[in-house]
């Protein structure tokens, strides 16, 4: 697989805010299982309403892992660093608010309404 491709198979929440780092295949012995962990770093775009000559970014906020749809039968994890923003005279800092992420989970907003139009319980998808 290639960067290109993947870009391709990101949702498409995600191509406009954030870049496609690098990928790393995983397996996963005792269950015989692959996954595929996608790194995702937020593009240096200041958040809309705010000048970009008061604040300046302070590099990114520990990343998330969330889960996403499978391809081919490989579990697919979004890793994802968030940018730090911070007023250069008051220091307040502030961040882009995503809404891809499902409330109070770590999967995709996109693969909970799947999961819950097919009756299935997100905790047991893996």
């Amino acid at each position: 697989m290639t960067l290109p491709f993947l870009r391709e198979v990101l949702p498409d929440i995600i191509n406009p805010h954030f870049e496609l780092v690098h990928y790393h295949k995983l397996g996963n012995v005792s269950e015989k299982t692959m996954e595929l962990e996608l790194h995702l770093d937020e593009k240096n775009n200041l958040p809309p309403g705010y000048l970009s000559s008061n604040y300046e970014s302070k590099g990114f906020l520990p990343s998330s892992r969330v889960q996403d749809f499978p391809i081919r039968g490989q579990a697919v994890y979004l890793v994802i660093r968030r940018r730090r923003w911070r007023h250069k005279e008051t220091k307040k800092e502030i961040r882009n608010d995503y809404s891809f992420i499902a409330e109070g989970s770590k999967i995709t907003q996109e693969l909970s309404d799947f999961l819950k139009e097919t009756n299935r319980y997100p905790r047991r998808y893996h």
